[in-house]
């Protein structure tokens, strides 16, 4: 519906499609995703012109996203202790132990403007088959003696595309580093070991990304180095490769 939809719209008016309940959502690498009642998913269409800070950085479009989800939550006041963090390049997550959803970023390139299809879900209010962010809050009520209300799918939703809309903005006049401080705030990764080239490569510590959105490391002796995932894994950090 959004593919047949964007071009035809004028460049000002936004368009984002919202479901509540998700039986052929696409995941990564063509993969069915399934979404019962209860998850924020929505389909947003943006543009972003090709000659500008974001648009020679496209891949950074997810992880602005995933920080968006976490920060729709995590500036509530109140909710700013509420663990969810962002997973690279494009999950969000509860601490760094269950996966609560995911983004997903399709581009077109027109002339020289991107038309940028962000795919985004996360569970709000089903506690199957893992957790949701309201088990998260009650959790934190319980742990902290607090009073926090439950939260709603569509509030989640339209917070998440506000966020968005300064992230990019900022992104757009100061690059990465005007928004890098605050995705490390979120993110799960800092310090932790991933093994190159395979399960028996060499370890490498993560320190960050780069300019670009990729996965920067530090094998020893070696320096930094940026790396992808090999393209094959279902966990993307498992096998990190450096690209030539």
């Amino acid at each position: 519906l959004i593919g047949r939809l964007m071009f035809e719209l004028p460049e000002e008016m936004g368009l984002i499609a919202i479901a509540v309940r998700q039986t052929q959502g696409k995941g990564r690498g063509g993969n069915v995703w399934l979404s019962p009642v209860g998850c924020a998913l929505s389909t947003l269409h943006i543009t972003i012109p090709l000659h500008s800070n974001l648009g020679q950085r496209i891949p950074f479009i997810q992880h602005l996203v995933s920080l968006a989800v976490v920060e729709s939550v995590r500036s509530i006041p109140g909710y700013e202790e509420i663990d969810l963090r962002v997973k690279w390049p494009n999950d969000i997550y509860y601490s760094d132990l269950m996966k609560l959803g995911g983004v997903l970023v399709n581009s077109t390139l027109i002339e020289t403007t991107f038309h940028i299809l962000i795919g985004f879900g996360f569970n709000v209010n089903n506690s199957n088959p893992t957790i949701c962010i309201n088990d998260l809050v009650s959790k934190f009520n319980k742990e902290e003696g607090t009073k926090l209300k439950a939260l709603t799918a569509d509030c989640l939703i339209a917070r998440t595309v506000t966020v968005l809309e300064r992230l990019i903005d900022i992104f757009q006049e100061k690059g990465p580093n005007g928004v890098l401080p605050r995705y490390y705030k979120y993110w799960i990764h800092s310090g932790k070991q991933v093994r190159l080239h395979n399960e028996e490569g060499p370890i490498a510590w993560i320190v960050g990304i780069d300019d670009y959105g990729f996965l920067q490391v530090h094998e020893e002796g070696k320096g930094v180095e940026s790396v992808h995932p090999d393209g094959n894994s279902f966990d993307m950090l498992r096998n990190l490769i450096v690209p030539k």
